[in-house]
C-alpha cells in the first residue's frame, strides 16, 4: 500500500453480554456459575431444552478447558463440591 492510498476503516462494535452478578474484570466466578447453572439446567430440563444452551456457551467461552475437564472428572467421581440435583 502506498502512502497516497488511504486505508478504509469500518466501525467495530464489540458485544458481550453483561451479567450484573459479576461486574468485575475477573470472570472466574462467572465461569463457575455458568458451568453449575448449565449442569443444573440439563438435569432439570434435559439436554434438548434450548435455554440451557446459553449457560453452555457462556462457560465454554469463559472457562479454561483444564478447569472444565477437572470439574467433569469430579462430577463423574461423585466428589463435585456442588449438588446439581437441587
Amino acid at each position: 500500500m502506498s502512502d497516497s492510498e488511504e486505508r478504509e476503516t469500518k466501525p467495530f462494535k464489540f458485544v458481550t453480554s453483561f451479567d450484573a452478578r459479576f461486574p468485575n474484570q475477573n470472570q472466574t466466578k462467572h465461569c463457575w456459575q455458568n458451568y453449575v447453572d448449565y449442569h443444573k439446567c440439563i438435569l432439570a430440563k434435559g439436554e434438548d431444552f434450548a435455554p440451557c444452551r446459553q449457560f453452555f456457551h457462556a462457560y465454554r467461552s469463559l472457562c479454561p478447558s483444564v478447569w472444565v475437564e477437572r470439574w467433569d472428572d469430579q462430577r463423574d467421581n461423585g466428589n463435585f463440591p456442588v449438588r446439581l440435583d437441587q
